[in-house]
């Protein structure tokens, strides 16, 4: 039996949220950078995640941000886990630490150079993401994936992992797998039949199965 996380992003609303918890998800992601087309005011991000159970992981993704706007929403106690999704130097997210949350650094991978250079990170996890110029994440593109075995740290694989090609993902043999646009209709809502498709797949590679509905 295989065991993997699995990281659903780019939740804006409880709907969503609970049918991915129906699911499967290990952990839930709330996008806090305001020119992201999912991103999500900290209230509302508040009410959704006090209705969700208390086994639910809940990770906040960050671009760029300040250290204060970054402990204003930590301070609640709402996050189990802090994303630098921007251009954030190791030094930078290191200082989090010792926050008593995990920490992801998400790193956008163009070859095995990016791999090697993303090792300077001390975060608690890597996310190695498809490189967009433009973007930082949910893009919809896929990189070389092989790549991510280049790398001792314990990673998240992401981009353009869809219901077609998450067993390609999971045999990567990664601690975890982010989906953010491959089961969406649009940014920010979720399309529960890939949503389910995508669990259904996971759980038959597995050997695992906890879909409720």
């Amino acid at each position: 039996m295989i065991t993997v996380k699995i990281k659903l992003c780019g939740i804006t609303n409880l709907d969503d949220a609970r049918a991915a918890v129906d699911m499967g998800a290990d952990i839930l992601g709330f996008n806090f950078y305001p020119q992201s087309p999912r991103y999500i005011e900290q209230d509302k991000a508040e009410k959704i995640i006090n209705k969700l159970p208390s086994f639910i992981d809940i990770a906040g993704v960050f671009v760029n941000a300040k250290v204060q706007d970054i402990q204003k929403i930590t301070n609640p106690g709402l996050l189990n886990w802090i994303q630098f999704h921007g251009d954030e130097p190791s030094e930078f997210c290191e200082n989090f630490n010792v926050w008593n949350l995990n920490t992801i650094k998400a790193i956008r991978i163009r070859s095995l150079e990016d791999i090697k250079q993303a090792q300077v990170f001390k975060t608690h996890s890597l996310l190695f993401d498809a490189f967009d110029p433009d973007q930082y994440g949910g893009t919809g593109k896929t990189f070389d994936w092989s790549l991510a075995k280049n790398c001792p740290h314990r990673i998240f694989l992401a981009g353009g992992i869809t219901p077609d090609n998450i067993t390609k993902a999971l045999e990567v043999d990664v601690y975890g797998i982010d989906v953010c646009s491959g089961v969406e209709s649009e940014p920010g809502k979720k399309d529960y039949k890939k949503m389910k498709r995508l669990f259904d797949n996971i759980h038959s590679f597995t050997g695992l199965k906890v879909y409720k509905k």
